[in-house]
């Protein structure tokens, strides 16, 4: 059972299509905000690409952190392409990108602090309750917190458990904030309830300053956060894990070398396990 995807980008639709035997992905991770609706012809690539792999859904407009009320118009077309397709993963992040009804167009953090929580578990169970599948939330990266009364972990800690919902974990996330805030990588990922990961996410980044990485999508990932990978991996039950690639995109030689190391890696660690149950089940 292979166990890496790949994100599904117009950039690379047909490579993405084109692969084959043992090149292939696992399955293909899309944004369902750039394909609801869609018809002509990407609205004919996606009919393809979903009969030809298992998808999975990483959004960016719940924006669960919000002071402004859920969108439930919105949430009503994600349940319909969640049916539509046979969706089993539906995640997203654990920030906020509208308020007082404008679009931020960026993904901001939370303030971690008590009363935030209990807004977020509220969202989150109204959610999963409307659309009858639990929500996969990511841990995100930041450059500044926010009022914080409490460290990262144990605010994601308590939201996963408190709400139900399943986790996200970006490891390149983890490795740009511990650079970043100064803190050790592998004592947070020890922090955080690895029980309830659901789904992973790897990554490149871009190192900007000395003291300042920015997590972008668009660079290869390094072996600091390859090595991340591999230390977690033994921590948490197999999983799908995903190769983000946004932007600034290689040939797909490259790509594919990424996904084999990544698989490589994973069946090493997880050799006598299975991830089947949370892709089809």
């Amino acid at each position: 059972m292979k166990h890496v995807g790949l994100g599904f980008r117009k950039n690379i639709a047909d490579e993405t299509l084109n692969l084959r035997g043992a090149d292939k992905p696992a399955f293909v991770e899309v944004a369902p905000e750039n394909w609801i609706g869609l018809g002509g012809y990407w609205g004919k690539k996606f009919r393809e690409v979903s009969e030809q792999y298992q998808i999975t859904t990483h959004g960016l407009s719940l924006s669960i952190g919000s002071p402004d009320p859920l969108n439930w118009g919105f949430i009503k077309k994600i349940k319909d392409f969640i049916k539509t397709h046979d969706i089993k993963i539906y995640s997203e992040h654990l920030s906020y990108s509208q308020s007082e009804n404008a679009h931020l167009y960026d993904l901001l953090p939370i303030p971690f602090r008590e009363d935030a929580i209990k807004h977020i578990v509220q969202r989150i169970k109204e959610v999963q309750d409307f659309l009858e599948i639990p929500i996969v939330l990511e841990n995100v990266s930041y450059y500044t917190s926010v009022a914080a009364e409490m460290d990262e972990a144990t605010f994601i800690k308590s939201i996963v458990e408190e709400s139900g919902c399943q986790l996200l974990l970006d490891i390149n996330n983890v490795f740009v904030n511990a650079f970043n805030h100064n803190y050790d990588a592998k004592k947070f990922i020890d922090s955080l309830p690895l029980d309830s990961v659901a789904y992973m996410h790897m990554a490149g980044h871009e190192k900007v300053e000395e003291d300042l990485i920015i997590d972008t999508h668009g660079m290869p990932i390094i072996e600091d956060v390859f090595e991340l990978y591999d230390w977690t991996l033994p921590k948490i039950k197999p999983v799908p894990v995903l190769l983000e690639r946004d932007f600034n995109f290689p040939e797909m030689e490259e790509i594919k070398d990424e996904m084999r190391t990544l698989e490589n890696i994973a069946s090493k660690q997880w050799r006598n396990e299975s991830i089947k149950s949370k892709l089809y089940a």
